[in-house]
């Protein structure tokens, strides 16, 4: 069955393309939960509400456009959606603290590793570290879909780099330690 014609079926509810169409991205979009979750768990939350506003809003659809980027855009939204009446953004002044640039071997971290670390962030650095870094969403529209202000987004992007280089810098001598 083409893509074409799953959507279609899934528009009139039906269950058997919906799990196919569930078996066809639920990978990726999972991969898309895990980045803005606090643990696996959540993740599997957020993809399992992605898919149910999915299915709602399937008829919004018209084909045009890529229809993975319009499943990737909810998936994105529904992530968020945790954190928008939650008061997880800190109100700061403009001045934004030094940006720091990280430098990663991929040699010695593993991508579990890089995964576990931006987990841990607080909530506002590892939404704002996700969009900026890892989608390539600009400040402004950060700003926009979290509801923060342009600063608020610069500062908590510098403040997730320096958490997570503090974070490479003690593993790396936890490792030279250990070899000693």
């Amino acid at each position: 069955m083409s893509l074409n014609q799953l959507i279609e079926n899934c528009k009139i509810n039906d269950t058997k393309a919906q799990g196919e169409l569930y078996k066809l991205f639920s990978i990726k979009l999972f991969s898309i939960c895990l980045k803005y979750s606090r643990n696996y768990a959540e993740a599997e939350d957020n993809l399992q509400d992605a898919f149910l506003t999915i299915f709602n809003k399937i008829e919004q659809y018209k084909h045009k456009g890529s229809f993975e980027g319009w499943l990737k855009r909810i998936t994105v939204n529904t992530a968020l959606q945790r954190y928008r009446n939650e008061k997880v953004f800190d109100i700061i002044n403009e001045n934004v603290i030094e940006d720091v640039e990280i430098e990663v071997d991929e040699d010695v971290f593993s991508l579990d590793f890089l995964l576990k670390i931006i987990q841990e962030l607080p909530d506002r650095y590892r939404l704002v570290f996700n969009l900026y870094v890892l989608d390539g969403y600009s400040h402004k529209d950060i700003a926009d879909m979290l509801s923060i202000n342009v600063g608020t987004s610069k500062s908590n992007l510098a403040r997730a780099r320096q958490i997570l280089k503090q974070n490479i810098e003690d593993y790396k001598l936890s490792r030279s330690l250990q070899s000693l």
